[in-house]
């Protein structure tokens, strides 16, 4: 009976230290909180961040009656009230999904011109995992920009990306002519015809007989003969006033002016703004059409009511 116990003891022994082995392993256990927090080598693929904005407001009932009273004057002319409530309203755009694209379409008619207004709200998404719906939609816009003929300022964080796909493209500007007709296939807006020094033909050309093959640009710029205004001279907007950036609206924005001078019809200019804001890139395109062919619009009072209106929306996706 000795024996048989003594030959127990390194039995129990080795049970008893298999065992303080066992437990002294689960001293590891309390890292599994950690394994359920995506970290480390994990967060290297975690999806890009989704864009601010996950819907779109409705452009048509953005913009109040004094704002389209003022840049499209044709409709405080209106006596049938009827008329002139329809008006207000706009006419939506015809988009296949309105949580990724909206529009609002105003055009009247005045006493002097005929004035057309676009509001156009794009939400980007970017379908690549690795890439956010903000850094797409910079993307969009850097298109947009590269079509009016523009470049991001230097300093601004997106520009060395820009230059390099400058490098690529090489299409610098080529969007200038189909600008100055809208884009879209929207039809086109404006404002009312502004007399002063951008309106009519100089009246020290009278000798040429006012006719209206001789009518001038903007600028009072030179003629042809057969009638038609150069466009290298007068299509231009008056110093100062030229396509650039706009450092104060959204995240980044751009101008865009563009006058169309045709022989047989008047002429007509569209003012464009575009900006950002995180995800959502905003469209605004405002034309006028003189009823005269030698009335010019005015540059100046059409930029700053498309600027206007602009810093007005881009304050209602930031409320």
């Amino acid at each position: 009976m000795q024996l048989r116990a003594k030959a127990c003891v390194p039995g129990v022994a080795a049970l008893l230290a298999a065992l303080l082995t066992g437990c002294s392993g689960t001293s590891g256990i309390g890292d599994e909180s950690d394994d359920s927090k995506p970290g480390g080598s994990g967060s290297s693929n975690a999806p890009a961040e989704p864009g601010k904005y996950r819907t779109l407001p409705e452009p048509c009932g953005e913009l109040d009656e004094d704002t389209l009273d003022a840049m499209l004057p044709g409709i405080p002319e209106m006596e049938d009230v009827e008329q002139r409530e329809k008006a207000y309203e706009g006419t939506p755009t015809v988009t296949y999904d309105t949580d990724r694209r909206v529009g609002c379409n105003w055009k009247v008619e005045s006493t002097g011109a005929s004035h057309h207004l676009l509001v156009d709200f794009e939400r980007v998404v970017s379908y690549d995992g690795t890439v956010s719906d903000d850094a797409r939609a910079a993307e969009v816009y850097a298109t947009k920009l590269r079509d009016a003929g523009l470049s991001r300022p230097s300093g601004s964080p997106t520009a060395s990306g820009d230059e390099d796909e400058e490098k690529d493209k090489d299409k610098g500007g080529s969007g200038d002519e189909d600008k100055g007709d809208g884009t879209g296939g929207a039809s086109q807006v404006g404002d009312k015809p502004q007399g002063g020094k951008n309106a009519r033909v100089d009246d020290d050309k009278g000798s040429r007989k006012g006719s209206d093959k001789d009518a001038k640009g903007a600028k009072g710029s030179g003629e042809e003969q057969d009638g038609t205004a150069d466009p290298s001279e007068s299509a231009a907007p008056p110093p100062g006033l030229e396509p650039r950036t706009l450092p104060d609206l959204g995240d980044e924005a751009f101008l865009d002016d563009a006058l169309t001078t045709a022989a047989s019809a008047s002429r007509h200019r569209t003012v464009t703004v575009v900006f950002r804001t995180s995800n959502v890139i905003v469209t605004i395109e405002y034309d006028e059409q003189p009823g005269r062919r030698t009335d010019v619009p005015d540059s100046k009072e059409m930029q700053d009511k498309a600027q206007d209106l602009a810093d007005m929306l881009a304050g209602e996706f930031n409320e």
